[in-house]
């Protein structure tokens, strides 16, 4: 079921669209919203490839952790009318991405393993101390934001300090997601490692309601916003300075990676193979993380025509 994959989600009768890197979204009214999630797979602010069942692994995935969080952070969800949408109340994003990270990793330009390489060691307003090693554990999970890039361009580095003195955030909005962020990526580790995996790192984004209630939005630690190893494998990688086995996009990252700068030159046509390969990844991901086996939903001639089928009682009267 490969040829079955999901590139958009352009239904032009829904209202007040908007279009993500990877999820395409309505405003359905003054309140709710239906984020659409497609096969699409974004990194290095680019487009990189379709991947199938990405999706609906992506919609199922932050499901079942949504439930699992619920009493640490209220979330946006509302409901699901389709295994790759989820209905959820209209948010003000806070314009503040916050990534928590619990070891020295990361292919990007923004990552501390990048960073460090380059002999940085003050970063995002943290001192790491010397003689790390790739992938290493920190001495304890750290905060590393980034302002949000609404416009689709690079997020950039932030501090806490520069969070709340440039008015990016309140004090007190700042006290609140960094603390509910640990909060999340302790749970996380926690129920990862009971399943035999290492949640190295993660991306969280909040948002207000018209109350002012800050609600985590998006998506929570799916392969798309985080970093997962299989625990078996971590000591021989660290060990012999390889890269752990991993369950998220880094497989596709560190293939591109291997191959270009992703940031200034044209990113090589991804093959059929590495596509079925990181198909296989995002599957195998959502059954070693929930301990469920993954069901592609089949029905309708296309997974888009069962969306719109789906969705037809959001339409406007």
């Amino acid at each position: 079921m490969l040829h079955r994959t999901l590139p958009h989600a352009r239904i032009p009768e829904l209202p007040n669209p908007y279009f993500g890197k990877v999820r395409d979204c309505y405003d359905i009214d003054s309140e709710r919203r239906l984020l659409i999630a497609t096969d699409r797979i974004s990194a290095f602010d680019k487009i990189l490839a379709v991947i199938p069942w990405k999706g609906q692994v992506l919609t199922q995935l932050a499901r079942y952790w949504f439930e699992k969080t619920e009493d640490i952070s209220k979330n946006h969800v509302l409901g699901y009318p389709d295994p790759n949408v989820v209905l959820g109340r209209k948010l003000t994003i806070l314009p503040v991405e916050i990534v928590v990270r619990g070891y020295l990793a990361g292919t990007t330009s923004t990552s501390i393993l990048t960073q460090y390489r380059k002999g940085l060691r003050q970063m995002y307003g943290h001192r790491l101390p010397d003689g790390l090693r790739p992938n290493q554990a920190l001495p304890q999970p750290i905060i590393t934001p980034t302002s949000k890039a609404f416009d689709g361009g690079h997020d950039e580095p932030l501090t806490a300090d520069e969070i709340v003195r440039t008015g990016f955030l309140t004090k007190s909005q700042w006290d609140q997601v960094s603390q509910t962020a640990i909060a999340l990526f302790a749970r996380g580790q926690k129920m990862a490692a009971d399943r035999g995996l290492i949640l190295v790192d993660t991306k969280y984004e909040f948002g207000t309601d018209r109350d002012g209630n800050i609600l985590l939005a998006d998506e929570i630690h799916t392969p798309d916003s985080s970093r997962y190893w299989i625990a078996q494998g971590y000591e021989n990688a660290l060990k012999n300075g390889t890269r752990p086995p991993s369950f998220d996009k880094d497989v596709i990252r560190a293939w591109v990676v291997d191959r270009c700068d992703p940031y200034k030159a044209r990113i090589p046509n991804i093959p059929l193979e590495m596509i079925e390969k990181t198909s296989r990844v995002y599957i195998d991901a959502y059954e070693a993380i929930s301990g469920r086996p993954f069901v592609p939903d089949t029905s309708g001639a296309t997974t888009l025509d069962r969306i719109r089928a789906n969705l037809r009682p959001y339409l406007p009267a």
